[in-house]
């Protein structure tokens, strides 16, 4: 359509979205993912009322031991699961929305498979590295069995379809996980894996917490400042371009945030699975499709599933802890089966 000034006017699409519930569950949501914070502190092998995690947490007292569990061994988790489901939830929105799969996440597309191989070899020939060193390689692994998936299935007659990406990613986590346990039993490195592969956020410090903060948090905001681009792809490329939005770059964008905050987690939490895409699909029930919606909420939802993920995995059989992301998986396996019986069609 010509305007009178001779330009041509750009499609204008309406995005379907629920403000109002969108805003609910930011508000809602972080109460809850607050409280089950606290709550999260307060239980465990030995309980503390949550009078005292207030004392403790805006009147520390050094000299109460109760004060210093909370503030060296709880609060740590605590932040530590809520900031590692926000970074895997958003990085599975990110995917999905990219990509137009419904099935995306970082743990199905050989990111955590990847990130699992590097860290044997690191642990394997390197045990003395750094922590930072060993997220470093998580971000490096990640992205070899990201670029392998893409890769092959891109070669493939009829290129990228979601289920032909999940096949893909079956594949090469298969190859990667059975040459990490090759690594495992040859080197004897298995004990040390064995915390990796089950998942979980049991000895984290503040230390690590200061150094995985600033990538998700700038992971967060990145893919907060792409959300309405991201949103214009999952309509398609053709609309994203006649629109304006520089496909290419958004892409590139998109597949650094995914890396960061996905790496990061991994580097913290182990391979903790289906956050990536459960989240983002309840999300987007929610709240509709549009992404400026559905990646904050997402943050804020992934959080509150890990916080309470960890609670159950800790109260279940005490003093033992049943693994997060076996806990997990009991959730998203069925909730996979169902998407893939739903995209069998696009094989």
């Amino acid at each position: 359509m010509a305007l009178n000034n001779g330009t041509e006017a750009k499609p204008s699409v309406k995005l379907h979205a629920r403000p109002v519930v969108a805003t609910i569950i930011l508000i809602g949501g972080t109460a809850a993912l607050l409280l089950s914070m606290a709550l999260a502190i307060s239980v465990g092998a030995a309980n503390i009322s949550l009078e005292t995690v207030w004392e403790a947490v805006f009147k520390f007292n050094p000299e109460l031991t109760s004060h210093q569990i909370i503030r060296e061994l709880r609060m740590p988790r605590a932040i530590a699961c809520a900031v590692v489901g926000a970074a895997f939830a958003v990085s599975g929105a990110i995917m999905q929305g990219m990509t137009r799969n419904p099935l995306a996440d970082p743990s199905l597309l050989g990111l955590n498979a990847g990130a699992g191989f590097v860290l044997a070899i690191c642990f394997a020939f390197f045990p003395s590295l750094s922590y930072m060193s060993i997220m470093f390689f998580c971000f490096v692994g990640a992205a070899l069995g990201v670029a392998i998936v893409y890769g092959v299935t891109s070669m493939a007659k009829g290129g990228l379809t979601p289920v032909r990406l999940t096949l893909a990613g079956a594949a090469v986590s298969a190859l990667f996980v059975a040459l990490s346990s090759g690594i495992q039993i040859h080197y004897k490195v298995g004990q040390n894996m064995a915390f990796w592969y089950h998942g979980g956020v049991a000895g984290i410090n503040w230390q690590q917490i200061s150094i995985i903060a600033p990538w998700i948090g700038g992971g967060l905001i990145g893919a907060i400042i792409i959300s309405r681009a991201i949103s214009l792809l999952s309509l398609g490329e053709d609309i994203a371009v006649s629109l304006g939005t520089r496909t290419g770059l958004i892409k590139i964008l998109g597949l650094v945030f995914t890396l960061v905050l996905a790496g990061a987690g991994v580097s913290v939490a182990g391979a903790v699975g289906f956050i990536g895409l459960i989240i983002p699909h309840f999300a987007r029930y929610l709240v509709g499709v549009n992404y400026r919606w559905i990646i904050p909420c997402s943050a804020v939802l992934g959080g509150l599933l890990v916080v309470l993920a960890d609670i159950v995995a800790r109260t279940m059989n005490p003093p033992s802890e049943f693994p997060i992301g076996a806990l997990i998986a009991l959730i998203g396996v069925p909730f996979f089966l169902y998407l893939a019986v739903k995209q069998r069609g696009e094989l």
